[in-house]
């Protein structure tokens, strides 16, 4: 069983204030974020555009907490080794977003970084089956990716279904969550498995002053 202090807490950068995200990035930091989850869009693959190694780049000096990189491009493959050299953490991609998903995770590790998989909604669970050797995070999407603020979808079984699989490895595997998660849908993702959830509005909507306050009550919900 998951216990509070198992749970790790990610808050999306992507509902910060992007005029002034060095700040945001420390304000979260010290609010007692675990992770700095990026969000990476391309306004190709997912119906956004946000930001780009650059700007990991210049954001990695005010935190020294893991810099959770979430790729939604296309092509992904020749974007790993800049967003490595920004300073990712850890890499997720999608396995829509390139000929081999395979290949794309060996490369992530082969920087010595984490590598992570991404599943949208209508990604099936079986796929994750055939490369969870080389992961070392399973995020399951409970939004269609693209935007913020949205509600969750609740994919409970497909979250007990990842967990499942991270059972049957002999390494460590986070299982992650992503989308519409707040106070109230966060006992459910844990429930069902997850032990980190990604937040953006729930995290950042009462500005600075708030941001402790909303990461506590998600830890604790």
């Amino acid at each position: 069983m998951t216990s509070i202090s198992d749970i790790r807490i990610a808050p999306s950068i992507l509902s910060a204030d992007f005029a002034d995200l060095g700040k945001e990035v420390q304000a979260i930091d010290k609010a007692g974020a675990d992770y700095i989850h990026v969000d990476v869009m391309d306004g190709h693959f997912v119906p956004n555009i946000t930001i780009g190694p650059n700007v990991v780049k210049a954001l990695r000096p005010h935190s020294a907490k893991t810099f959770d990189v979430h790729l939604m491009i296309s092509p992904v493959d020749p974007y790993i080794d800049a967003f490595a050299d920004a300073g990712a953490d850890i890499i997720t991609v999608h396995p829509e977003a390139g000929a081999h998903v395979h290949r794309t995770l060996q490369s992530i590790r082969a920087r010595g970084l984490k590598a992570g998989i991404s599943l949208n909604p209508a990604t099936p669970i079986d796929i994750v089956k055939n490369v969870i050797d080389l992961c070392d995070l399973v995020l399951i999407m409970t939004v269609n990716p693209g935007f913020g603020g949205q509600s969750f979808i609740p994919l409970i079984d497909k979250i007990r279904d990842a967990k499942a699989i991270i059972d049957t490895v002999d390494h460590p595997v986070d299982l992650q969550v992503d989308g519409g998660i707040t106070p109230e849908t966060a006992p459910i993702a844990k429930a069902a498995g997850a032990n980190v959830l990604v937040a953006g509005t729930a995290v950042f909507r009462d500005g600075p002053d708030g941001y402790a306050k909303n990461i506590k009550a998600i830890r604790e919900a």
